[in-house]
């Protein structure tokens, strides 16, 4: 089975290939023990560029803007968005965008955006041959970008469609795992989807885009990114151009981690959908920074690795049931997990989840699914990980780490964020890290951080009233199956059709769809 993955594994990787402000100044609860070792890939001359020269005839770029939607102000959920979108799929000031996509085009190249929380980075590859030219117009973009009207449009257009058609109509799993960070982060910087709300983009005016480039987009907010066969010359020209920027001023935000109300919260999504999509989880003061991070990176591998056929909850419920397609685990935030197999780097954060996704499954098999992954994830905290399933899975992930760092554009993001945790090269990082692991080190960050009593449970479904009543009644969930399951997981099924989920009425509540990031 292993090796089955490993097969995947590889294949997933040559697809990819070819493919509230005042709060910023809380202090944490408490103090952070970070793991500590060497910053790699930039030196104390040049602090600000992440330089990665090779000899590859592929020049890779990752600019990036310590900015993001947590510095969106309040009424203006998405203005980070929006900016960034503006500024990489707009014109500049002397070409429309037209033109710019003209010239990319005999060059096979393109530049894009992502943000995230506290990160906006732009990214975009070339061949040695065409640097001056996709140099020139990537560099016109960021700096002296456009702002035309038209193109304004066209972005926040896009970007009310992508909440309101692609998400909230179109995707019921990416929208219940957004739904669930929302919920957590609530009265939070990070409480509200990266691309904004609804209400929020449709006031947001092009003066508010200009005003909050002129704020964020500084000299002192900017890491450079390089990776390829670049002149030895280049970063220091890239440097010199961006000096046009405002000098700015980088005072680290200090996020609070979230207090949330004890007890088990369900919020039920209700849309129109033949399936029944379910994430669940809760606030984790631990990022790569810190001590404890390797240690759960172990344990949600074991319990739910990413598209993984051979972690313990897809066995459980995937394998031995049948009941869904996958059922995965995190400690990092993993958007677009159903159209890829490994994370995009460049989404660091001071504050992650850990967070269960079990994809959709029938509507009548929804209550029992989500007493199944409570069952499993009780179990986990109450009895830990083997022997035997700590060495492989610790074996596994020493090696994972060069699947997510195989192309020259996931090395250079990588080293970005270990820029930002502090931590060296991620690889090393995970290798001697790893190498240092003992059980009982992963059996009591177990203990630490996932006993807990503050759940957060988001589901869409359709018969929202139905679930709620089942639920808060306690009602039992038998199951029935195609085809005959062993005797134990027939005698599981009996404990599990009535396995409590503790919540009282008022922890239960529906939310029909049209609400969702309105």
């Amino acid at each position: 089975m292993r090796r089955i993955f490993f097969i995947t594994l590889v294949l997933s990787f040559a697809l990819s290939t070819l493919t509230a402000y005042a709060q910023r100044k809380s202090p944490r609860s408490k103090p952070r023990e970070r793991i500590k070792g060497p910053v790699l890939m930039h030196t104390a001359a040049d602090p600000d560029a992440v330089l990665l020269p090779n000899r590859s005839p592929l020049i890779t770029f990752r600019i990036l803007f310590m900015t993001g939607a947590a510095d969106d102000p309040a009424g203006k959920e998405g203005l980070a968005a929006l900016t960034a979108s503006l500024v990489s799929g707009g014109g500049t000031r002397e070409l429309p965008f037209e033109k710019i996509q003209e010239a990319f085009y005999p060059m096979a190249a393109s530049f894009g955006s992502q943000v995230d929380k506290e990160m906006t980075v732009f990214t975009g590859t070339t061949h040695a041959d065409n640097l001056s030219r996709y140099y020139a117009l990537i560099s016109r973009m960021i700096l002296d970008p456009g702002f035309r009207e038209d193109d304004f449009t066209r972005i926040k257009t896009n970007l009310i469609n992508y909440l309101k058609v692609s998400l909230r109509e179109g995707n019921d799993e990416e929208l219940g795992k957004e739904q669930l960070y929302n919920n957590i982060y609530a009265g939070h910087p990070y409480g509200h989807h990266n691309v904004g709300s609804l209400s929020a983009l449709e006031r947001i005016t092009l003066a508010d885009v200009r005003e909050f480039y002129r704020a964020h987009y500084t000299q002192a907010n900017m890491v450079l990114g390089l990776a390829g066969g670049y002149p030895a010359t280049f970063p220091a020209k890239v440097k010199a151009d961006f000096a046009k920027l405002p000098a700015g001023t980088r005072t680290p935000s200090n996020f609070f981690t979230p207090k949330l109300e004890l007890g088990t919260h369900i919020d039920i999504i209700k849309r129109e959908t033949r399936s029944t999509a379910i994430s669940l989880g809760f606030p984790i003061d631990v990022t790569r920074a810190d001590k404890d991070w390797p240690a759960l990176a172990v344990v949600v591998s074991y319990f739910g690795q990413h598209r993984s056929s051979n972690s313990y909850l897809y066995q459980r419920l995937r394998e031995a049931r049948g009941l869904n397609y996958g059922d995965y685990a995190y400690i990092e935030y993993f958007p677009g997990g159903m159209f890829q197999f490994e994370p995009d780097p460049n989404l660091a954060r001071q504050q992650q989840i850990f967070q269960i996704w079990i994809r959709p499954v029938p509507p009548e098999q929804g209550h029992f699914v989500l007493r199944a992954a409570l069952y499993e994830y009780d179990k986990l905290v109450r009895d830990g990980l083997s022997r035997e399933a700590f060495e492989a899975t610790r074996e596994f992930l020493s090696k994972f780490s060069n699947i997510l760092t195989a192309t020259q554009d996931a090395q250079l993001g990588y080293a970005l964020d270990s820029r930002y945790y502090e931590i060296g090269d991620f690889n090393g990082y995970m290798r001697d890290q790893l190498s240092r692991l003992t059980l009982e080190d992963v059996n009591a960050a177990i203990k630490k951080y996932l006993a807990t009593n503050r759940m957060r449970i988001v589901v869409v479904t359709k018969d929202a009233e139905g679930l709620r009543d089942a639920i808060l009644a306690n009602k039992p969930s038998p199951m029935t199956y195609n085809s005959p399951k062993p005797q134990e997981i027939m005698d599981e099924d009996k404990i599990i059709e009535v396995y409590p989920i503790n919540v009282r009425a008022e922890q239960v509540r529906i939310t029909p769809v049209e609400q969702v990031f309105r």
